[in-house]
Order: structure tokens, then C-alpha cells, then sequence
């Protein structure tokens, strides 16, 4: 896990989270939720993921701040889009 502070300074937790199935690859990916929040609020961001937990730990260890808010730009961005439609 990893806190960081939005652009509106709100903080967020980055992790990694699993997603079960046959399917062994891409099984981790990136989830942000408020650090005040429940799961619920937070966004998984599917498109950003990984075959084993050890790799994901390790590029959430080493991702700048500012990827992560761009992460969490793109994430509330879609969501946004979604609940338009």
C-alpha cells in the first residue's frame, strides 16, 4: 500500500488487489480508494495490471506521486463517463 495526496489534498491509498479466475495472467491490478473511505469509493483501474503480486508491489513501490494522481485523474475520469451513461 501506498498513500499519496491529490491535487485537491485528499489522500489516497494505492494497492494491489487480486482478481481470482483461470486466468493467471494480468491477475493483480491497481486499486485507489480515499484514505477516509470505504472500498466502495475507490476505483480499480483495470487496465493497469500485473502477473504476479511481487511485480505489482514492487512498481507501486517505485511509482513517482505524480503517476499515481495521474492514475487517479484517469480513474475518476471514467468513472465520470460511466455514470453519464
Amino acid at each position: 500500500m501506498r498513500s499519496f495526496t491529490s491535487p485537491d489534498g485528499a489522500t489516497w491509498v494505492a494497492s494491489v488487489r487480486e482478481d481470482p479466475g483461470s486466468d493467471y495472467k494480468g491477475r493483480y491490478c491497481l486499486v485507489v480508494v480515499p484514505e477516509s473511505g470505504s472500498s466502495a469509493e475507490g476505483f480499480a483501474l483495470a487496465d493497469v495490471r500485473w502477473n504476479t503480486e511481487r511485480t505489482a508491489q514492487r512498481t507501486l513501490d517505485t511509482m513517482s506521486e505524480v503517476e499515481l494522481r495521474r492514475r487517479l485523474r484517469s480513474a475518476v475520469g471514467r468513472a465520470g463517463v460511466l455514470a453519464a451513461r
